[in-house]
């Protein structure tokens, strides 16, 4: 039990975001970014009469005071003054596979995921960039395996896992972030173009999850596959990597029921828009590199929040996962007001510099 001079006093109700509930106790929290974990602790009033044992919640590895309100049998309410990071190592000795882990998401997932404990599997088309995030790893002192492969060939796929298993014994985390975008207008893009996508982003993760399947099942893992608000909301200017996002999420929805009463964890994870390369390397309309993004990326969501929002609730094995606000907006009023919607998603792309629809 921690005394009461850890904590400080009694203090007022205080406005906050999220309520989390626990055991016996309502914990509040007025961040929403960091785990949760509890610890039983007995209060003390400013009387010095011992008060009733409760719950609470800390924030990981916090830079400021974070203020934590508690409610226990009394309705009293407590100033958490100091954090304690009892989560550092819950992927400990756990395998988790990154497709896409040269850049962007992936390699912000690498870091994070390893951090926690992880022993990191990387996989991505460029040898030179996947070294050089092995080298970060390395240097963080995280365990990796580097595997270069192009995720929409079957048998490179079938290589990541069997390499996997050759080294660890076993896979706990498939985490499906290898992707790629396009933007171009479908009565002029090559169909190549399309096929290009699904490829990478469908396929890549049906050849990846099939193979690691098997030991997922064993461990009781986690399949995750990092998809899009396009996958909820079609995308003008980008059909074909709508179509590969809704298909995704389609199969990955199927092998959740399917797997029901095997205790494998599916998740999907929508970051909406994010700082990373994706829309550098989104593919124009006869499949050359667009090479500038036409967003201000400054304004966006940046990999690293994306990868410790996915490892949180990776470790809380969450159904679904869509972030930013723009990207839930999007979702609930595409459930219930689907033409209303339409037309704002248009209307926001046709805005985008060197829009097609201009």
């Amino acid at each position: 039990m921690v005394p009461v001079a850890s904590v400080g006093g009694w203090r007022p109700f205080l406005l906050v975001a999220r309520r989390t509930f626990l055991t016996s106790a309502f914990a509040y929290s007025t961040s929403t970014s960091w785990p949760v974990v509890t610890v039983a602790l007995t209060l003390a009033s400013p009387t010095g009469k011992d008060g009733a044992d409760v719950f609470f919640a800390v924030g990981q590895n916090s830079p400021k005071k974070e203020i934590f309100l508690l409610r226990n049998q009394k309705r009293s309410f407590v100033e958490v003054l100091w954090h304690v990071n009892l989560e550092k190592n819950h992927m400990k000795d756990k395998v988790i596979i990154i497709t896409g882990g040269s850049s962007g998401i992936g390699r912000a997932c690498a870091l994070a995921f390893g951090r926690a404990g992880g022993k990191i599997v990387i996989n991505g088309r460029n040898a030179q960039k996947l070294n050089e995030v092995g080298q970060e790893l390395s240097a963080a002192g995280i365990e990796y395996l580097a595997v270069p492969g192009d995720v929409s060939q079957e048998q490179d796929c079938r290589q990541l896992i069997e390499q996997t298993i050759t080294k660890y014994g076993r896979i706990d985390v498939m985490l499906n972030n290898a992707g790629i975008s396009m933007r171009a207008l479908f009565q002029d893009v090559d169909l190549d173009v399309i096929r290009q996508l699904m490829d990478i982003n469908f396929w890549g993760t049906v050849y990846c999850t099939k193979f690691a399947l098997p030991y997922l099942l064993q461990s009781k893992g986690s399949v995750i596959g990092v998809s899009s608000i396009a996958g909820y909301q079609g995308l003008p200017g980008r059909t074909g990597y709508s179509a590969s996002k809704f298909a995704m999420q389609g199969f990955l929805g199927a092998l959740r029921t399917e797997t029901l009463h095997q205790g494998l964890h599916v998740m999907v994870a929508c970051p909406g828009f994010t700082a990373s390369n994706i829309r550098n390397t989104a593919l124009a309309a006869d499949g050359s590199q667009q090479g500038e993004s036409p967003r201000d990326e400054a304004k966006m969501m940046t990999a690293e929040e994306v990868a410790d929002h996915i490892l949180k609730a990776t470790r809380q094995r969450k159904r679904d996962l869509v972030l930013t606000t723009q990207g839930k907006l999007a979702v609930l009023l595409g459930k219930f007001l689907p033409g209303l919607t339409d037309k704002l998603v248009y209307n926001q792309m046709k805005k985008e510099p060197n829009s097609p629809f201009n």
